[in-house]
């Protein structure tokens, strides 16, 4: 076995996003701007509705996937292929954006708590202008592989022989979610030819004797498997790998394609309302 050691940390920043909603980001920062196939990971989270009502109106996204996953809370989606969701803690949602969609996300409160994850997935140059596509699923949808001292979710990819509910084909993806208790350890395999992070939301943990504190992304390193071992306090993190693309990336703003020209023509089409191609309105 050849643990895959850190290979470089980020500590999260405040941004701030939508209608004004604050939100912790990692990967989409000078410190590290992506990290193929991931172009972005935002940890939102707040006890105060005032934070976060406003929520993330009417916005277009072209040339890549979202992956939303609530952790507390809610959060009503609306989107111009027809699509509308209400996703609910422990929940997930993937959204292939491709050739357009204009979409709106609106959190709601459950106990004044609003916490959860949202991460961009490139797409490789010929799915950039394909149809998009959505998937939603409920918490009890999503497996658990349970034991003494860990609980592990799996979105995506697969762990102890539990598979994942999110199909993203173009990046073989793998999502877990892990709960460990205090200073019991959590191992499983990762092939080396995935690029890998870990994010620690609550508590702390450690890889070797590197400390991984709360609000913090590592990236991981060359090797065959993880193995984290929770501090005194217990950890919650998600293990978070992908398949690298290796293509140029050319971003502005909720566009991301491969050439700057490419990123005019997704400006000149939202602004002349050609960005969506499959259209449905919403509430249909």
């Amino acid at each position: 076995m050849n643990i895959r050691p850190i290979q470089q940390q980020i500590r999260a920043i405040a941004v701030s996003e939508g209608a004004g909603v604050s939100v912790h980001r990692s990967i989409g920062t000078p410190a590290l701007k992506h990290l193929d196939p991931f172009l972005m990971l935002d940890h939102f989270g707040s006890d105060d509705p005032d934070e976060y009502i406003a929520g993330f109106p009417e916005h277009p996204h072209r040339g890549f996937v979202t992956l939303t996953y609530m952790l507390d809370g809610h959060m009503e989606h609306r989107d111009s292929m027809g699509n509308r969701g209400d996703l609910r803690a422990g929940g997930a949602q993937w959204m292939k954006a491709a050739s357009g969609v204009i979409h709106s996300e609106m959190p709601k409160q459950t106990n004044g708590l609003m916490r959860g994850f949202q991460l961009w997935i490139n797409l490789p140059a010929a799915e950039k202008m394909s149809d998009p596509a959505y998937q939603e699923f409920a918490p009890e949808a999503i497996p658990e592989v349970a034991g003494e001292a860990v609980r592990v979710r799996v979105l995506a990819g697969e762990y102890a022989g539990q598979r994942g509910v999110i199909d993203d084909p173009h990046s073989d993806l793998l999502y877990l979610d892990v709960t460990l208790q205090p200073d019991r350890v959590f191992d499983a395999p990762l092939a080396s030819a995935r690029r890998a992070f870990v994010y620690v939301y609550e508590g702390g943990a450690l890889i070797e004797a590197a400390h991984l504190p709360q609000h913090s992304l590592s990236v991981l390193g060359q090797g065959d498997s993880v193995r984290m071992t929770a501090g005194p306090e217990g950890a919650r993190f998600i293990l978070v790998a992908g398949r690298p693309i290796g293509e140029a990336v050319v971003q502005y703003g909720p566009f991301v394609m491969n050439t700057r020209a490419e990123i005019e023509q997704a400006m000149r089409d939202y602004r002349d309302g050609r960005l969506v191609r499959v259209k449905a309105a919403f509430g249909q």
